[in-house]
């Protein structure tokens, strides 16, 4: 059996409760080296098999994967935030089913919810957005014609651009080109829910220029939208004047 695991956006104690349990059963252990937080290795059980995916291809974890399963072991895949996003997973989930190989998965919390935590801000905010477009700018990945920043910004919409920071200077211009004005609010939050968290605000304009003064170019979510802003509208879902499924509006 297979368990992918979300390790959380950072903090060793952002691992679900389901997700600690079974990393602390697992007899062999493939984790994101290069993004999961080290200390999340505390709650594997000692003698456990550990092995840094961070330094394997596909086809290495896949041995590993194989070789567990044939000594009756069970392994547990340690992924970044929640593996549904960026996790590249869906290719390893491919592989084990075309042998064979029983696996779930246990989410995590991303490291978009982090960054919100961060910076105490919703997403969603009444009367500014309520459409969260979470995703990254072209580098050497290419994305679909249709969801290049230039387009995805012509929305306005709250953005959470993942592994995006080194390419700070095309985002902004792809950000500024697609329709956001100079003025829109902005940040940068590095390593969320990291103990070395850094949480930077600016606007889309001076976004290259704030994150090159602070030699920002990887492990960092950039955020853009009014969302950052101060105006919003109240919510209706408390207000006094607005009949829910369990309470009456009241004069």
């Amino acid at each position: 059996m297979v368990h992918f695991i979300g390790a959380g956006s950072g903090a060793a104690d952002l691992i679900t409760v389901r997700g600690a349990r079974l990393l602390g059963e697992a007899d062999v252990v493939i984790w994101a080296g290069s993004l999961v937080n080290p200390a999340l290795l505390q709650y594997a059980k000692a003698g456990c098999e550990i092995h840094n995916s961070a330094e394997m291809t596909l086809e290495e974890v896949l041995q590993v994967i194989e070789a567990a399963e044939s000594a009756g072991k069970t392994t547990v895949r340690l992924h970044t935030g929640d593996p549904c996003l960026y996790g590249a997973v869906r290719e390893q989930f491919d592989a084990l089913r075309a042998r064979g190989i029983d696996y779930d998965v246990c989410p995590g919390v991303s490291a978009f919810c982090g960054a919100a935590a961060a910076l105490r801000a919703e997403y969603t905010l009444p009367g500014v957005s309520q459409t969260v477009v979470i995703t990254r700018a072209e580098g050497r990945t290419p994305v679909p014609e249709r969801e290049k920043l230039r387009a995805l910004a012509a929305h306005r919409a709250t953005m959470v651009l993942f592994l995006s920071a080194s390419l700070a200077r095309e985002t902004q211009a792809e950000l500024l080109a697609g329709g956001y004005p100079a003025e829109t609010p902005a940040a940068v939050v590095y390593k969320a829910t990291w103990p070395d968290e850094r949480v930077l605000r600016c606007t889309v304009g001076m976004l290259a220029k704030t994150m090159a003064a602070e030699d920002i170019a990887k492990t960092a979510l950039i955020l853009v939208g009014d969302f950052l802003g101060e105006a919003y509208e109240r919510s209706r879902l408390y207000d006094p004047g607005f009949t829910t499924g369990c309470r009456e509006a009241r004069p």
